[in-house]
């Protein structure tokens, strides 16, 4: 490996705990306010998993997005909501879990009135795991 090249981030080879709170950034630019994000698997490597767990204030929505490999996501707690490219606003509660087909356009995040926490699992693809897109704007949330 040259000294231009950085090593590529891949799952570990072995049993690998990760304590809560460890990793917990906030997520800048790819919704309409920050949030809280706990990267807890993290791969550029094809077919391996990203994972993270989201806490998301209320009112908060992601940007449009895509997933090369498709998103799976698992409500936690709280009140959100998930639409895809064309189809109908979906409310989601504890429990719930949804599925993004792969390069499926879409958005999620809090109602309004409640916070919402969820863990997303997506793999990568070519390096990536998540390929952003322009904000989400009222009337393409069908509120």
């Amino acid at each position: 490996m040259n000294s231009q090249q950085l090593p590529v981030k891949r799952c570990p080879e072995q049993m690998t705990v990760r304590h809560a709170g460890q990793s917990i950034e906030r997520v800048p630019a790819i919704s309409t306010a920050p949030f809280w994000a706990e990267l807890l698997l993290e791969s550029a490597v094809d077919g391996e998993n990203n994972v993270m767990r989201a806490s998301v204030d209320p009112g908060i929505i992601t940007h449009w997005h895509t997933h090369p490999r498709g998103q799976f996501l698992y409500v936690l707690s709280g009140v959100g909501f998930a639409q895809r490219d064309g189809g109908a606003r979906v409310e989601l509660r504890a429990g719930d879990c949804v599925w993004f087909a792969p390069h499926e356009r879409h958005w999620h995040g809090a109602s309004t009135t409640s916070t919402f926490c969820y863990l997303s699992i997506q793999a990568a693809q070519d390096g990536t795991a998540v390929s952003w897109f322009e904000p989400v704007i009222a009337e393409e949330t069908g509120k």
